[in-house]
């Protein structure tokens, strides 16, 4: 298939195009002028996670190619819910729910695209909408047929599916009509199971706007990891890109650990960086893999793009004060991102190392919590404490307020002091 465009070149070399109405189409298309294309999201929650970033990186790239993305938030299709492959309908939320949503969302993605993105909210063209007019000039353009024979909803069929997630397929259509009647958007972009939703959008483009309406679908492949296990879940959830969730030092944490397998196949993916970088990297990475060269800029770039400078240099700090143990430079605020899920305990009053082992859990008895201490197994503060009478006062705490305990070389437990 021929490719005149550089950047479909360049999406294909990173392995993002799963599907496309017309390539060779919409590569001459974007050769001859500047196209607009749209990506949508759901408000179902206050936050995307990792999982959902990949078809907004896609609209980034060409925004960065001088294309014009078209960010829709589902203010309407999100009161309803997109049939998922899963057995049970979703839950309607409020509407009030959903208004806090849609701010929460366009805020994660103004960081991205920057203030100059296009939003638009589909609730704005679909709220004055009566039933009637929905059937008449809608409805009576979809086959049953075609809809039930759509992938997402034969899955649902034996376990069942209400009218109103059935009718999803109609709403999205509606978004990509009215988008290239009023924004001249003639490509939508989405994971691959939106593929039968694009198909519908642009059937409906052509029965409204005639045959000779140019628009195009282009899906992404779904994200796996080399081992065959879905991308995007840590095990302690999903990575969200909401700070509050999950900090940009446990976002850093997740793609450092990422494995060799899968780095260099998700910098090309995630990052920004150019074909002649990656291979670059992908050289140095292969001969020195104990480097981690690959999850290390992997790491930084995404963190970055999502969270900025401030946020990944503290993301760095805190990384490199764990490698070394120089606990001791950190602040009170670093201590309690790096520390958020270690297991530890409250001290109302100083107390002896031996007790302190016993009570934030390091120790499960003080006979152990001796035996550790005697035998340099613990650090205090990055201090390695081998003195049985050592106190624990508040006094000598980070911030008078945290005293980090590291048993051996990675378990580490949080005293809080009151």
């Amino acid at each position: 298939m021929a490719m005149n465009n550089e950047l479909l070149k360049d999406l294909e070399w990173r392995g993002l195009i799963n599907d496309c109405t017309d390539l060779d189409g919409l590569g001459q298309l974007m050769n001859e002028k500047q196209v607009s294309l749209y990506c949508g999201v759901d408000p179902t929650g206050n936050s995307m996670h990792i999982g959902h970033l990949i078809p907004f990186l896609m609209l980034k790239r060409f925004q960065d190619a001088g294309h014009k993305p078209i960010v829709v938030v589902g203010g309407s299709t999100g009161s309803i819910g997109d049939p998922s492959g899963k057995s049970a309908e979703r839950q309607i939320l409020p509407i009030e729910a959903i208004r806090f949503n849609e701010s929460c969302l366009q805020n994660q993605l103004k960081k991205i695209f920057g203030e100059t993105v296009i939003f638009a909210n589909n609730y704005d063209w679909t709220y004055q909408v009566s039933i009637l007019e929905f059937l008449r000039d809608f409805g009576k353009n979809f086959n049953i047929n075609q809809m039930i024979a759509k992938d997402i909803v034969k899955s649902r069929l034996e376990t069942g599916i209400s009218y109103a997630e059935f009718t999803y397929q109609i709403l999205q259509a509606m978004d990509f009509n009215h988008l290239y009647v009023n924004y001249d958007c003639q490509l939508q972009v989405g994971g691959s199971d939106q593929w039968g939703n694009i198909v519908s959008g642009l059937d409906l483009i052509r029965k409204k706007q005639g045959h000779e309406a140019k628009a195009f679908g282009l899906t992404l492949p779904l994200i796996t990891k080399s081992d065959g296990t879905k991308f995007g879940k840590s095990e302690s959830g999903a990575i969200w890109l909401d700070p509050e969730q999950t900090s940009p030092y446990e976002m850093y944490q997740f793609f450092i650990n990422t494995a060799d397998a899968d780095a260099v196949n998700f910098l090309k993916l995630f990052t920004f960086l150019t074909k002649d970088e990656i291979m670059r990297i992908e050289v140095e990475f292969n001969l020195a893999p104990h480097t981690r060269l690959a999850q290390k800029t992997l790491a930084y770039e995404i963190v970055k793009l999502i969270h900025g400078e401030a946020a990944i240099n503290q993301a760095l700090r805190i990384t490199e004060a764990l490698f070394s143990g120089e606990i001791a430079n950190l602040t009170t605020e670093e201590i309690e991102v790096a520390f958020k899920d270690v297991p530890g305990g409250v001290l109302k009053e100083d107390l002896n190392i031996v007790d302190v082992l016993v009570k934030i859990g390091a120790a499960s008895s003080k006979r152990e919590a001796r035996e550790f201490i005697t035998t340099n197994a613990i650090s205090v503060n990055g201090e390695r404490q081998n003195i049985l009478e050592f106190m624990v006062e508040k006094k000598n705490a980070i911030g008078e307020k945290f005293t980090v305990v590291r048993r051996g070389k990675k378990k580490y437990f949080l005293a809080q002091h009151q």
